[in-house]
């Protein structure tokens, strides 16, 4: 996870907002690695992305950073931002991934602890 402190209001992002919402993704109950999980994400998008863009640029440079990080198997903004996740295939590529964010964000990388994704 990573966000460059600065703060974006929900109702502010929706505000912005244009046009209609993208139809639900359907996904599996469980994937069987980080890299099927990210390959199915990867065919979504965020419908917030744009407009949290347009009020907060700083969301592109973390995108674009935790992109360009070894090991990054997608990147995404979350809900209406400005926190932006990575995938990696293992906790410890996250956590060492997080250690490589610009130090004046507020950054965290481990792996999931329950649910379908507990063994990532």
């Amino acid at each position: 996870l990573a966000n460059p402190r600065r703060p974006l209001a929900t109702p502010a992002v929706f505000g912005a907002r244009q046009g209609g919402y993208s139809a639900p993704s359907h996904f599996p109950v469980a994937w069987a690695d980080a890299a099927a999980m990210a390959r199915d994400l990867a065919a979504c998008g965020n419908d917030l992305e744009a407009p949290a863009l347009s009020l907060c640029p700083e969301i592109g440079a973390v995108l674009a950073a935790l992109r360009a990080l070894p090991g990054c198997l997608l990147a995404r903004m979350s809900g209406s931002g400005a926190t932006c996740f990575g995938l990696f295939a293992t906790p410890e590529a996250a956590h060492a991934a997080a250690a490589r964010l610009p130090p004046a964000w507020w950054g965290w990388g481990g792996g999931f602890t329950n649910g379908p994704f507990a063994a990532y």
